[in-house]
């Protein structure tokens, strides 16, 4: 048995503990996180201190601590999503205005997922009640890439889309009234994306939200999922009117509003150990650089579209 598969055994056992019990093994492997990993913790150092400039540095420090212990939590709890079975998960992820998507059903949608750390444990739940596809970027372990496709997709009404296949299958699901549950605010490279402003600071960001509306007439309706002492909760906010509009940037910097928005109320549980600043605007320094040297990077790649796709379904995220 390969050490891929031992691990996967072992993450299943952990699956199977008390909640109580896998919140409070999560925030011991934070501490190790915050303590251990220093690539991860000054990733995120930079990016609150672009972000909050007037946040002193011990408050900062505090909330890196809390990050990695939200983080180390949704990753256990992710192995929960993949092997708990359905009844028990109902329970632990709660909806809240549930109303504002069934009023939307049968109809083009976009689910604006941000980059919460709890983003996994919303698209699981809400694919138990309806048909909903995402996009998924394959990993480099085999093993684990087709097991987290599977947990993905595990219920019937979830489809799970290959990110490095393009947004052509995106488009046609999205026409043929398929919600997307869509996590677009990474820094995926200067391709296809502006420069807005993400807490003030110049943030290259795709505008795949506004085109893909613009291109589908889908609307757009935002959702995040955070953790609670119990569990997770997923909130959904008010299908946003009059857009995209003509201005794809204008749409783009809004939705970056509405993230900062939902940061600020949860600023712990955002994802800050992703480089979202590492697209500069020309003549800017990388901000993450050590000593000089810049930090290998391992996110996630520029999706590309097919070489074929037409020109009227832009490019991808």
């Amino acid at each position: 048995m390969s050490v891929s598969r031992i691990l996967l055994a072992v993450f299943r056992m952990l699956a199977a503990l008390p909640y109580s019990w896998l919140r409070r093994l999560g925030n011991l492997a934070g501490v190790v996180l915050y303590h251990g990993v220093r690539r991860r913790t000054h990733i995120a150092r930079v990016n609150l201190r672009l972000c909050f400039p007037q946040m002193p540095e011990h408050e900062r420090e505090a909330l890196i601590l809390a990050h990695c212990k939200f983080f180390a939590r949704s990753f256990l709890d992710r192995f929960m999503l993949w092997y708990r079975p359905e009844d028990y998960l109902r329970k632990l992820v709660q909806l809240e205005n549930v109303h504002l998507i069934d009023e939307l059903e049968g109809k083009p949608l976009i689910l604006l997922a941000p980059h919460f750390l709890g983003m996994d444990a919303g698209g699981t739940r809400l694919s138990m009640d309806r048909t909903m596809f995402t996009m998924f970027a394959n990993q480099k372990n085999k093993v684990f890439n087709e097991e987290m496709r599977k947990g993905r997709a595990r219920f019937s009404g979830a489809m799970v889309l290959s990110r490095q296949d393009g947004l052509r299958g995106a488009i046609r699901k999205i026409r043929e009234g398929v919600p997307f549950y869509f996590l677009p605010d990474m820094d995926l490279g200067a391709r296809d994306s502006v420069f807005v402003p993400f807490f003030g600071v110049p943030a290259a960001t795709v505008t795949s939200v506004a085109r893909l509306a613009q291109m589908t007439g889908a609307r757009v309706l935002p959702c995040v999922t955070l953790m609670t002492d119990t569990g997770y909760r997923t909130t959904f906010y008010p299908a946003w009117e009059n857009f995209p509009g003509d201005d794809l940037e204008a749409a783009t910097r809004r939705m970056n509003e509405f993230i900062e928005a939902r940061v600020l109320e949860a600023p712990a549980q955002y994802l800050w150990t992703h480089k979202r600043f590492k697209t500069r605007p020309p003549g800017e320094p990388d901000p993450y650089r050590v000593d000089g040297q810049p930090i290998p990077d391992t996110e996630i790649e520029e999706v590309p579209l097919e070489d074929n796709a037409p020109a009227t379904e832009g490019r991808s995220a």
